[in-house]
Order: structure tokens, then C-alpha cells, then sequence
């Protein structure tokens, strides 16, 4: 699901492909270039946490490729079958797959070959056949007439119509499923299977139209278990995505009050059946070194439909502006380079006619102007592609420094230490905290104990009898038991005494 249909362009032009005729061998050494080259460009584009392991991959695809393709063990295969069936398995849209098949089984007027269509369903059925599916999906002699009968002519868009509008060829009836499986292989549902009991399952989900509630993963489903009241027999619903229970009780109120308005079918895109006509540039520029990129056209818009060694460039030109705003991502670069050199010969043409006596421009000097304008552009171009890798670095090591900052063993072991020191410190003070109370209370005990000595004190004193004529030396008294109550407010206050109580 990480290589698409234009990396797989790509890798065809980088390896010479393009320029091969259909019916031409490949041997297994060139193949297992192709195939690594496809893994490689996919590393470059990947982050380094997220590289694949190209040998084991390029084996993997290679293999599997020599198993459908190479029965007789010849160890070589025809450059149409590793056309269509790269075409085929990669991810992209199913519009801009047919486009590419489409344009390598018609000629150059736009209209469908039927004999290269019995080819190209000879070998996509062989992808199934690799799997012992062919039983199910085999070819018979005469099936491309049954789709689309030969007297008529057939263009892009009866060939997109007819293989796009359901239930559509009943051969080729699993490549819609296989494009949608490619799609959903990464899609999380968080709920739990109803047969196996697994949580957070991927790929598709059914849902029993009969029992509440009744949700099952694909392996259930397609194995045919089942658990409870539920039947094989039962209606289920195809889900490739996960929507809570409130937003689905949500959108059921909305739809039942009329405020979300029908889904309508989308049609399908319409593109010219007539192909565009080209700009030969040969006798003026020659040959563009630069690469393509993600498969994206070099040189400007070209048609879909012409032969030789530029339908792969052809097909994605034209692909590309079917896709509204995506047709301009590759090709507007290119393309305006080429208005520019032509307004710039253009403009010397005129000028030289003007002049009297003028003659006509050297090609050799018009080939040496447009080789440097070339260069360059292509020094422009690296000086841009080398400080948007540096920003990429750079960016990247940030985010490495902050992934691996959080995870280091010794701040790690820091931290627990100073939540620890932390707990610690706070049972400590707590502690205190509970002494002090208690030495405020034993305080306040000490303090009540105190006032109230001092209110007894002068009633305990010795008085004189009141038939004697004397009195008592109330000031010596009086002293006397202030010095007793000091004494005892000592003692009583003494640290040995607090810390006794």
C-alpha cells in the first residue's frame, strides 16, 4: 500500500521498459533491478524509523512474480505481463489503473485493440490462477468479445464504464475486492468480535442486520464461525470504517428529519476520447535528462494513446489532468520550461527575420543554448532538493531528540529518585505536622493547669483567727506565694517536663 501506480511508472522508465515492446522477455537478473528499484525509491521517501528491508521484500515480490508468470521455468517473462500485473497489485485509484491498462491496449487513435485485450485478460486472470483460484476465474477463448463486442469501437471512457459500473465483468469481479482490501488493511476498529472475542481488529467489519449488536471480524466472517443465535444465513453489512454509536444515533436523527441530504452516486470521470496531439520538440530541444518523479510526466502533456516508448509517460500525463488540481502538481514545472524555451526561440526567429540578410539559426547553437538552460535548471533544481533534505534532516533530529530525550535510563532514574525524596518529604512533614499538634494541646493543658493554680493559691494561704488582734504580714504572704508560683510555672515549663509529658 506504500508503492502506487506512479512510483511503479517510475520504475519502469528508470529501467528502460518504456522502451520495450510488449511481447520482448526480461530475464530474472533485470526483473529483480526493477523490483529493487521499487523498494529503494520507496526508502527514500520513508522516514528512517520506517525502512523497509529491500532484499527481503524485492525476493518476496520476485518470487511471486516468477510463480505466476514462469511456468515453464524459462526464468524470463514478457514485459507485458510484469506491466500489468505491478499495474494491478499496487495501491492507487482504480481510475488511474484502467487509464494505464487502457493505454497499453489501444492504438493511436484512441480506440480499443481487441486482441491485446484477450491478452491483457489472459494475464491479469493469472494472478488468481496463482493462488488456485482458477477454478472460479479462468480464460476462455472469445471473453473479450463478451464484455465488449468487437464491431463496436471502444474508448477510454466505454472501457472505464465497463469496467467500473457494477457488478461489471464477472472475471475481473475480485479486483474491485482487492483494491478494497488494500485500502482497509490498516484500518482499526475498537470493538470487540462477537465469534472470536478480539478487540481492536483489523480490515473489514460485518455487522448482523438481525442481531443487536452482532459484529464480526473478516477472518469470522469469511470462515463462516459463528457463535449464539446468529446464522450463516443472517444478513450482514460490509463496514471499512469505524463510526461510535453516538455519531451513527446522530446521523439517524438527522437523516429522519430531513437534514441530511441523499448521498448521490458519484458518475464516473469523463476524459477525452480523442488523444491530445503532442509537441514535437525533437528538432529543438533534445532529449530532457532530468528524472521523473513519484512517475509525474517530464516534458509537457503528451497523448494517452500513441504507441512506442512513451506510453507510460503518455498514460500518466493524462491521468494526471483527470485528477483536477493533481494534473498540475508534476507536469506545471515542465511544462513551463517548455513555454519559455519556445517563447525564447520564437523570439529569436523573429528577431532574425526582421534583421536583413538574416539567416537561420544554427541548430547546433540552438542544441548548445537549450543543453544550458537545461544544466541550469538542473542545478537550480539540486540546490533546492539538497536545503529541503537538510530541513528534513533537521527536522528529523528534532523529533528524535524529543522521542529519545523522555526515555533515557539515567533521567528516568533521576526522576523516580525525586518523586521518592518527594514522598519521603512529605510523610516527614506530615509527621511534624501531628507533633505539633499534640505539643500545642499538652500546652494549652499545662496552661488551664497553671491559671487555675494561680486562682487557688491565695485561698490556700494560712489567715489569722478573727479574734486576733494581730494581722497577718499579708505582703510577706504574698510574696511568698508569688515565689512559689514562679517556681512552679519554671518547673512546669522546664523542656525535661514538655518533653516528659
Amino acid at each position: 500500500h506504500l508503492v502506487d501506480i506512479w512510483n511503479v511508472i517510475e520504475a519502469f522508465r528508470e529501467n528502460g521498459l518504456n522502451t520495450l515492446e510488449p511481447q520482448n522477455e526480461v530475464s530474472v537478473s533485470r526483473l529483480e533491478t526493477l523490483v529493487s528499484s521499487l523498494y529503494h525509491n520507496l526508502n527514500k521517501r520513508l522516514p528512517p524509523t520506517q525502512q523497509v528491508h529491500v532484499d527481503s521484500k524485492a525476493s518476496l515480490l520476485l518470487n511471486w512474480l516468477l510463480a505466476a508468470y514462469s511456468g515453464d521455468n524459462s526464468g524470463k517473462i514478457r514485459v507485458f505481463s510484469i506491466k500489468v500485473a505491478l499495474a494491478i497489485m499496487c495501491a492507487g485509484k482504480m481510475v488511474d489503473k484502467l487509464r494505464y491498462i487502457f493505454s497499453q491496449i489501444s492504438d493511436g487513435a484512441g480506440q480499443l485493440i481487441h486482441w491485446k485485450l484477450g491478452d491483457f485478460l489472459r494475464e491479469v486472470l493469472a494472478l488468481p490462477a496463482a493462488v488456485f483460484e482458477s477454478p472460479t476465474f479462468f480464460y476462455k477463448e472469445g471473453l473479450e468479445s463478451e464484455i465488449f463486442p468487437v464491431e463496436n469501437k471502444i474508448t477510454v471512457n466505454d472501457f472505464m464504464t465497463g469496467f467500473m459500473t457494477e457488478p461489471g465483468p464477472a472475471c475481473l469481479v475480485w479486483m474491485p475486492l482487492l483494491h478494497r482490501l488494500a485500502t482497509v488493511e490498516s484500518v482499526v476498529h475498537p470493538t470487540v468480535c462477537s465469534v472470536c472475542m478480539r478487540e481492536n481488529f483489523t480490515g473489514f467489519r460485518y455487522r448482523c442486520q438481525r442481531c443487536h449488536g452482532y459484529q464480526l471480524c473478516q477472518d469470522c466472517f469469511w470462515q463462516g464461525r459463528v457463535s449464539l443465535n446468529h446464522q450463516n444465513d443472517h444478513e450482514v453489512k460490509e463496514y471499512s470504517s469505524y463510526k461510535s454509536p453516538s455519531k451513527q444515533i446522530g446521523h439517524s436523527l438527522r437523516k429522519s428529519f430531513r437534514c441530511v441530504p441523499d448521498k448521490q452516486i458519484q458518475p464516473l470521470p469523463r476524459f477525452p476520447e480523442q488523444p491530445e496531439k503532442t509537441l514535437n520538440l525533437s528538432h529543438i530541444v533534445p532529449p530532457s535528462p532530468l528524472p521523473s518523479h513519484n512517475g509525474f510526466p517530464d516534458g509537457g502533456i503528451p497523448g494517452l494513446y500513441d504507441r512506442s516508448s512513451t506510453l507510460d509517460s503518455r498514460a500518466t500525463g493524462l491521468s494526471l489532468d483527470s485528477n483536477g488540481t493533481s494534473g498540475t502538481r508534476g507536469a506545471v514545472n515542465s511544462n513551463d520550461e517548455e513555454h519559455r524555451l519556445i517563447a525564447r526561440y520564437a523570439a529569436r526567429l523573429a528577431q532574425e527575420s526582421r534583421t536583413p540578410g538574416g539567416s537561420a539559426p544554427d541548430p547546433v547553437q540552438i542544441g548548445l543554448d537549450s543543453s544550458r538552460a537545461q544544466r541550469e535548471l538542473i542545478m537550480q533544481l539540486e540546490s533546492k532538493n539538497k536545503e529541503i533534505m537538510r530541513e528534513i534532516q533537521k527536522l528529523r533530529r528534532q523529533q528524535e531528540a524529543e522521542q529519545v530525550a523522555p526515555e533515557s535510563p539515567a533521567l528516568m532514574n533521576e526522576l523516580r529518585a525525586l518523586r521518592q525524596r518527594k514522598g519521603e518529604l512529605e510523610g516527614h512533614l506530615g509527621a511534624l505536622q501531628d507533633s505539633r499538634r499534640q505539643l500545642m494541646a499538652q500546652l494549652e493543658g499545662l496552661m488551664r493547669m497553671l491559671k487555675n493554680h494561680q486562682t487557688q493559691s491565695p485561698r490556700s494561704t494560712p489567715n489569722s483567727s478573727p479574734r486576733s488582734g494581730k494581722s497577718p504580714p499579708i505582703p510577706q504572704g504574698k510574696g511568698r506565694t508569688e515565689g512559689v508560683t514562679q517556681q512552679t510555672n519554671r518547673r512546669l515549663l522546664s523542656p525535661a517536663v514538655l518533653l516528659s509529658l
